[in-house]
């Protein structure tokens, strides 16, 4: 070999290495793939998808759907004629969820293929801040380096230490999707996103649900009317919610679990599920090697460009914290990849972040709450549509719901968008699709004079429009 030769010798197996293949590595992978870049990925699960195709986003959404048609099924005068109501067990309805997961899997492994991002399946820890040692199930292990790495390694259920996961009642929300048994009543604590809608879920089911909230009021974070439109749903389905409580301990018996909690109650059920808060997966990294350190919830620092304080690490996703979201990891994912690539990031989250919360029924919003605006002192009009007004949602037996727009009184211009009923995820999007419009496009006469399909849901838009019309004087 020559000396010029010797020379040409790559300094790194790959150009880059990214930890983790949820919607995070996943979106950093393509890109940097696509940009013409070596590329591997490390997974220390079977498949590829991470926590969201195979414990979080994915699973939890096709149970929800399929108790959602139950309900649907039960409650439409259609197919009670003969007074059966068919019911499903949990176990039955997580056939659904595993099938599911297997087409995401192979959808989403076919990305790795045909980009040729090489694949690695192992534990990753970091020996400096380019290689990267990967240990097998075998226990086995192999290093590979790369000249920029990006963690994207998700984040899995906070677990206090004091409490007993290995008691057979006692879950979280990864194995309540090994759930066995079917219990007839169960406690949840945690009433955030996830412990809500895993609340939807058991009581769709008929399972006597007792919802426990650490703070005074349901998703916080929601305009407030809309959250207060689930708590009454809940309480009307005949849930159980308490409010401000913490918990003292947790005892595990031979047939349950009795939860005891600091205001002096006890509450007893055959089943639990711990849903409060999650934890960073950054603990088995290594990361003192390179010199990272994670805060208490094993999560990471970056910049604008999700660059850690390592010039060549980057992190994206729920590693990182807010927001925490599938949707929005997977753009921080090419967003990072665009910043390796072009050494600097054009590109940015967009500021107003839809959020979709899967219970039963639906909510969704994206922009502004009106506690937002009138703190802010801005002069907003609320404009109204009530589901059970809408003729697709007659047919459709879907009368639980409305749609609420907030929009400035002078400009018209569209300030937030909350929905809540089923497809609320969905609908959401069209308002979002005339808030992101410039120079003047987002305004609300656009419902007013668009005419839109008939009978759909979407026609609520023009109904709410009108509504917030008729308020101004």
């Amino acid at each position: 070999m020559t000396a010029k030769s010797a020379d040409k010798k790559p300094k790194y197996d790959y150009d880059a290495i990214v930890i983790g293949t949820g919607p995070g590595g996943e979106g950093a992978a393509m890109y940097l793939a696509k940009s013409g870049k070596s590329v591997a990925a490390i997974e220390r699960y079977s498949s590829v998808g991470g926590g969201c195709t195979h414990w979080g986003t994915i699973p939890s959404k096709a149970l929800r759907h399929s108790v959602s048609r139950l309900i649907e099924f039960n409650e439409n005068p259609l197919f009670q004629m003969e007074e059966q109501v068919k019911n499903l067990t949990f176990s039955q309805i997580l056939k659904h969820a595993a099938g599911v997961i297997r087409k995401q899997v192979r959808l989403r492994a076919g990305f790795y293929d045909r980009n040729m991002v090489k694949m690695h399946q192992g534990e990753a820890n970091f020996i400096d801040n380019h290689h990267i040692q990967i240990t097998q199930t075998d226990g086995s292990h192999y290093v590979i380096s790369a000249e920029t790495i990006v963690i994207a390694c998700g984040s899995r259920p906070y677990r206090p230490p004091h409490v007993d996961f290995s008691h057979p009642r006692i879950y979280d929300s990864d194995t309540i999707l090994s759930l066995q048994h079917d219990p007839r009543h169960i406690i949840i604590f945690g009433a955030g996103v996830i412990g809500c809608e895993y609340a939807s879920i058991f009581r769709g089911l008929g399972v006597r649900v007792d919802l426990v909230n650490t703070r005074d009021r349901l998703l916080s974070f929601m305009d407030a009317e809309i959250s207060d439109s689930l708590s009454y749903h809940f309480w009307n389905s005949g849930m159980t919610i308490r409010h401000g409580e913490e918990f003292s301990h947790i005892e595990g018996t031979d047939d349950g679990v009795i939860l005891h909690l600091q205001s002096g109650k006890k509450m007893k059920a055959d089943c639990f599920l711990f849903a409060n808060g999650r934890t960073g997966n950054t603990d088995t990294l290594s990361l003192k090697n390179v010199g990272l350190e994670a805060d208490s919830r094993g999560l990471l620092k970056v910049t604008k460009q999700y660059q850690t304080s390592i010039d060549n690490i980057y992190a994206v996703g729920d590693v990182i914290g807010y927001p925490s979201l599938a949707s929005a990891a997977y753009d921080q994912g090419r967003l990072a990849g665009e910043a390796i690539v072009k050494g600097n990031l054009d590109g940015h989250l967009i500021a107003d972040i839809p959020a979709g919360i899967y219970t039963i029924p639906e909510m969704s919003s994206v922009g502004k709450t009106e506690q937002e605006l009138t703190a802010a002192k801005i002069p907003y009009e609320v404009g109204r549509a009530q589901f059970k007004h809408l003729a697709r949602a007659q047919i459709a037996n879907t009368n639980v719901g409305s749609l609420k727009l907030l929009f400035h009184r002078d400009t018209l211009e569209i300030l937030g968008i909350h929905c809540f009923g089923e497809r609320a995820a969905e609908i959401v999007h069209i308002g979002q699709a005339i808030m992101m419009q410039k120079n003047g496009g987002n305004n609300l006469n656009y419902f007013v004079h668009t005419t839109f399909n008939y009978p759909t849901m979407a026609e609520a838009y023009r109904v709410a429009a009108l509504n917030g019309l008729n308020r101004l004087f």
